[in-house]
């Protein structure tokens, strides 16, 4: 694998989506496209095979979301290979992630390139989010590609804070899945995401409780 030509797409990238960012930001992100691709033939992580794919439909992919962020602790529900937690916390060292999985191999993965980048500000819970509880609760809880919106809310809402929002990263915009959210629950924001080099769709969603009668 071209590592500088890797690190030079990122690069590219983070031009593109104007982000203030951390110094070595594009080399740590590099290194964990190499990562990923070293574990993904044994592991099967996930289905984009290619690092050059990756860059784009993994790392940008996830990067988009870094402005919808406030400065509280984030939980990633589903994070699979890291996703959008790992690569959102290299980008904000200053910030807590955690990031759930129920699978051990992804959890493993994610483990080992925590090490291997020396993050200091992310943990691993390898549960499923129904079954995890927080004492303090997440500002923010963010999924991406991890359900359907109802299913994402019931499993885990019961993890934010009063006034948390819930992040709902998506394709194109599940008009169906609006239209049946659970009782209690209301759709706050819409934001249409580019993302630099993807053709395809991309919306994020924002999830809020009611606020009750006064």
């Amino acid at each position: 694998m071209d590592t500088s030509r890797i690190q030079q797409l990122i690069e590219h990238g983070l031009a593109a989506l104007r982000l203030a960012e951390p110094p070595g930001l594009a080399a740590a992100l590099a290194q964990y496209v190499i990562l990923l691709e070293k574990w993904n033939g044994a592991y099967n992580l996930t289905a984009v095979r290619v690092p050059e794919e990756m860059v784009t439909r993994h790392v940008l992919d996830s990067l988009v979301v870094l402005p919808f962020l406030d400065d509280t602790p984030v939980l990633d529900v589903g994070t699979g290979a890291g996703l959008p937690g790992l690569v959102l916390a290299l980008a904000r060292p200053e910030q807590q992630f955690v990031l759930l999985d129920a699978s051990g191999k992804k959890t493993r993965f994610i483990e080992h390139a925590i090490d291997r980048l020396g993050l200091k500000n992310v943990r691993v819970v390898r549960a499923r989010v129904q079954d995890h509880a927080d004492t303090e609760g997440f500002g923010v809880v963010v999924s991406r590609a991890f359900a359907s919106v109802g299913d994402f809310i019931r499993a885990a809402g019961h993890q934010l804070k009063p006034g948390g929002r819930l992040l709902a990263m998506k394709g194109a915009l599940p008009e169906n899945e609006l239209a049946a959210l659970p009782d209690g629950w209301r759709l706050g924001s819409v934001h249409r995401l580019t993302v630099p080099g993807l053709r395809a769709e991309r919306h994020l969603l924002e999830f809020c409780r009611e606020e009750a009668p006064k």
